[in-house]
């Protein structure tokens, strides 16, 4: 048997076994999704942003809220900013790859959403600035990062790091944290629907 196959597995367990065991990281969970009820109660959205793999996670759990998760239900107010590729090359050419969510955040956020930053080192430049965007419009920001928290520590009103410093293991953590916080939000709603 390759190791790689049972390491990762492994390793992948003794994370959410970590996460499990954290109290602390339990409650900002909770917290993070009462959250997001109260913005879809108030008929506000909320907006994701990531690159790479955490840009798929961005848009998995966006399509989780704005579609359905275990049931059939109305539609949440949710959306992953880079998936316009003509505004995504367009901005990153004439302006930075490093604006190119904080504009769409100045452009489409309102007082009452929610922006929810990842990143598995916390410091990508442009989830960074789309937080600082977002904080400078009264707009609430969920960080979802490895370890620390990085350099979006700062800017998160709800902080979801991981303890991790592996890539592949975060991402795989903050899509079950992703999970949990669609089933409670779809659950808290429209639970009554089933």
């Amino acid at each position: 048997m390759n190791p790689i196959i049972t390491n990762s597995i492994s390793s992948s367990i003794k994370l959410k076994q970590d996460i499990l065991s954290s109290s602390s990281l339990l409650k900002i969970i909770e917290n993070a999704s009462q959250a997001l009820k109260s913005t879809f109660l108030n008929k506000n959205q909320v907006l994701f942003c990531g690159n790479g793999g955490s840009a798929g996670d961005a848009q998995h759990i966006a399509a989780e809220l704005s579609g359905r998760f275990y049931f059939d239900r109305p539609p949440l107010n949710a959306e992953a900013l880079h998936v316009n590729s003509s505004y995504l090359t367009a901005v990153a050419n004439d302006y930075s790859y490093d604006v190119i969510y904080e504009r769409l955040v100045e452009a489409k956020g309102k007082k009452g959403d929610i922006l929810v930053g990842i990143s598995t080192s916390g410091n990508s430049e442009n989830v960074l600035r789309a937080l600082k965007k977002a904080k400078s419009l009264g707009i609430r920001t969920i960080a979802m990062t490895g370890d620390s928290g990085g350099k979006m520590a700062e800017y998160a009103d709800f902080l979801l790091a991981v303890s991790s410093k592996d890539t592949p293991r975060i991402q795989e953590a903050h899509i079950l944290i992703g999970h949990i916080i669609c089933e409670i939000v779809e659950e808290e709603l429209f639970g009554d629907r089933k």
